[in-house]
């Protein structure tokens, strides 16, 4: 009975029961490897749950699906069909998530193939490199680019109202959007800048108080110019 449920009657090359096994069970173990390697290395800004167990059962579902496509073009095609019809709504990652999410496939190509060996080697290679890379902050600025958001009253000239103060406070600013609020009878400038080492935000946000007529002042610790 179990034989015609996991077994083709064609003459393709069938699914065993252990082989079947020994993919799902090795993606799903090199897919937890690389959610836990994700998950110390963004301590900072650290992934949701949602994110972490999809790294984890991403690999197995690649692999299952290699295991059942085989050779076979038109189940091939059969699949490719069927999955045309999943719309994603959730909002795409940063390139990090994107490359973990391309780990997790390769991972589960590699694993469903039969290639356990490679799959294992791949997944600790890539993983050492991405802790050594995180462990030696390679590539990271020192300088962290912020949002800066100013209320301004209609009548104030915006243009020259606040170069002194960014001059003395950051080492680069650059005006990016200017948008009327409050129906109308206020604006928003919203900046790009890197502030200063050593310097206080507070000092910053103080003396542009004094220039805005102490309206709303924000500054958001990394840009977020997409949301416009």
């Amino acid at each position: 009975m179990f034989d015609s449920i996991f077994n083709s009657a064609s003459a393709e090359p069938t699914i065993t029961i252990t082989n079947l096994l020994i993919a799902i069970v090795t993606a799903l173990l090199l897919g937890a490897m690389i959610s836990v390697v994700n998950m110390k290395t963004q301590k900072e800004n650290p992934p949701s749950q949602s994110f972490n167990l999809t790294l984890v059962i991403l690999p197995a579902i690649v692999a299952m699906i290699i295991l059942l496509v085989g050779s076979n073009i038109a189940r091939a095609f059969s699949l490719a069909g069927a999955f045309s019809i999943i719309r994603f709504r959730s909002v795409a990652g940063g390139p990090k998530d994107i490359t973990y999410v391309l780990f997790s496939l390769a991972i589960g190509l590699a694993s469903g193939m039969g290639y356990i060996g490679y799959a294992v080697l791949m997944a600790v290679i890539l993983s050492l490199v991405v802790i050594l890379l995180e462990t030696f902050k390679f590539g990271q600025s020192s300088a962290i680019s912020k949002t800066l958001k100013i209320t301004i009253p209609e009548d104030l000239d915006y243009e020259d109202a606040f170069e002194g103060v960014l001059n003395r406070y950051t080492s680069h600013y650059n005006l990016s959007m200017v948008k009327t609020t409050n129906l109308g009878s206020l604006y928003q400038l919203i900046y790009n800048v890197t502030i200063k080492e050593n310097i206080k935000e507070k000092d910053l946000i103080d003396e542009l108080r004094c220039r805005n007529g102490n309206l709303n002042i924000s500054l958001i610790m990394s840009p977020q110019i997409k949301e416009y």
